[in-house]
């Protein structure tokens, strides 16, 4: 077995997802500035959710997480995959147009079913209008996805991971040249989005292309193989449609307060910063890893690649998430407000992202607990997780907003994610040693939490020796670097003195790992 190296590939795949975060950001940032929180940031948030909804279906969730495994195990057996993965192409593909005709003919019962409080005012045109425009996004991130997955498969990650790159520099590019023209910059952020898309599949396309993984359309083939697939992937299509009723129903809450689908929104993007580079990147690595593992029969291999993954998520997102609740506002505010957006809606948001924060390490622990089932072509038991997971989320959203209001939805995403990992933890017992972490893991985590902390008594006292800069217009980004720095230099000093993780292990891992192909 040719095998995936887990450090490298995580790397690979952080570094690109990070740039994409990075770019997500920055794109928040001008959409903030350019359109602000407001009826069209409201349309364009519920308009952007629907293909992103329906993403979760067939591209990196349900449907990748039946045909990695699959495609991976035939790769590892040389049992035909390229036929079984053109198979899987063509068939997502006639789905996909049908989906897309559809909802184009149905945009505005999506729209009611999706944020019915917008039904009262111009906000429900204006999402109606933006979805039709954006919905055939879908088709082609979900294609796009499904040659992802194959790169990933066969160990390689940079081009699938730096395909999402993409988007962000597309709006980017396209909100500045319509600033810089005059013309309404909400119209050229909506068009620019299924062009987007178009460049994603390509990059990918190409990129599979030279690999070796030749595919083309044809008409779609039902066989024994498709209907395995099928039986696999409508649990964890059903899995991630609980998923989705979660983020619905906080959109629902929320769409009955005004400005509030706006605030929750721009708050997800920052705290989907730390959980794209490390979570998405580890079960984007794991899942393939631990498939080939278990075709070999490498069962130690696999609960140490389970182990050291879990390991290196929690020593990049506790700090993270540490950071996300101590210094909230100083994050929002300097990285938000300008523009069209004002110290009101940072205070908000910012009341959002530490809630978030809190959640953090779940969304990132279900990442990595999760490809154990996966792996195992397992996907009931995560559905089955899901939609407890989703009774405490309606529960708590929509029975705390009459007392909290619109920030119900963000204690109730937090709170399921939790329950989602306890569930996850509990279940994986039952699979054996390979999905128990290792002692050197339980030895960590303590000490990474300790570390953590100490920084965060750091960030705390460095907020208030930078109040001042902090709350001047044109000091608050020298001021914000200056105190992130101070951050990671007090986790790096209290890492070390905790041994929560040595350097001169990394520098090893690093000069072991060779490089991969791309």
């Amino acid at each position: 077995m040719k095998p995936i190296r887990l450090i490298s590939g995580v790397l690979t795949v952080g570094f690109w997802t990070l740039m994409s975060r990075v770019l997500g950001v920055v794109r928040e940032m001008m959409i903030l500035a350019l359109i602000g929180p407001g009826p069209q940031m409201d349309a364009f948030v519920a308009a952007f959710r629907l293909p992103n909804m329906f993403r979760r279906f067939f591209a990196e969730g349900a449907f990748n997480a039946a045909f990695v495994p699959m495609f991976s195990k035939r790769y590892e057996a040389d049992e035909d995959p390229l036929g079984f993965a053109r198979d899987a192409m063509n068939g997502l593909a006639f789905v996909l147009l049908g989906l897309t005709a559809l909802a184009l003919v149905f945009m505005p019962a999506l729209v009611w079913a999706t944020a019915g409080g917008f039904a009262a005012d111009g906000r429900f045109d204006l999402t109606t209008g933006y979805g039709r425009i954006i919905f055939p996004y879908i088709l082609f991130i979900s294609l796009g996805a499904l040659f992802s997955g194959a790169l990933n498969a066969t160990g390689r990650f940079a081009a699938a991971a730096a395909a999402p790159v993409l988007l962000n520099i597309f709006v980017c590019i396209a909100m500045a040249v319509g600033a810089w023209l005059g013309g309404d910059v909400i119209l050229w952020l909506v068009w620019t989005i299924p062009f987007a898309g178009i460049a994603q599949l390509a990059l990918v396309w190409v990129a599979a292309d030279r690999a070796g993984i030749r595919l083309r359309p044809a008409r779609p083939r039902w066989t024994p193989e498709m209907r395995q697939l099928l039986v696999v992937a409508v649990p964890a299509a059903l899995a991630g449609g609980v998923m989705q009723v979660n983020l619905l129903v906080g959109q629902q809450v929320a769409s009955h307060f005004d400005k509030a689908v706006g605030w929750l929104y721009a708050a997800d993007r920052l705290y989907q910063l730390p959980l794209g580079v490390v979570g998405i990147a580890v079960g984007i690595v794991l899942l393939p890893d631990l498939s080939r593992r278990l075709k070999a029969g490498d069962d130690a291999g696999g609960r140490a690649a389970f182990s050291r993954a879990g390991e290196l998520s929690l020593a990049l997102t506790v700090p993270a998430a540490v950071a996300l609740v101590v210094i909230p506002l100083p994050l929002v505010s300097v990285l938000f407000e300008r523009g069209a957006t004002g110290p009101d809606d940072s205070r908000a948001m910012a009341l959002a992202v530490a809630i978030y924060g809190l959640g953090l390490p779940a969304f990132v622990l279900q990442k990595v607990l999760q490809p154990v089932f996966f792996a195992r072509e397992d996907t009931r038991s995560p559905f089955r997780y899901a939609v407890w997971s989703m009774a405490v989320n309606a529960v708590l959203a929509i029975g705390l907003a009459p007392a909290i209001g619109w920030i119900a939805p963000a204690i109730a995403t937090t709170v399921a994610g939790w329950a989602m990992v306890w569930q996850l933890a509990r279940g994986a017992r039952r699979i054996g040693d390979v999905a128990r972490f290792d002692a050197r893991f339980l030895d960590r985590l303590w000490r990474i939490c300790l570390a953590s902390a100490l920084m965060g008594l750091a960030l705390w006292g460095g907020q208030i020796l930078l109040e001042t800069p902090l709350a001047l217009r044109g000091w608050r980004i020298p001021a914000l670097a200056l105190l992130i720095v101070m951050g990671i230099l007090a986790y790096g000093l209290a890492g070390q003195l905790t041994g929560a993780f040595r350097l001169a292990e990394l520098r090893g891992v690093v000069r072991r790992t060779p490089r991969e192909e791309t």
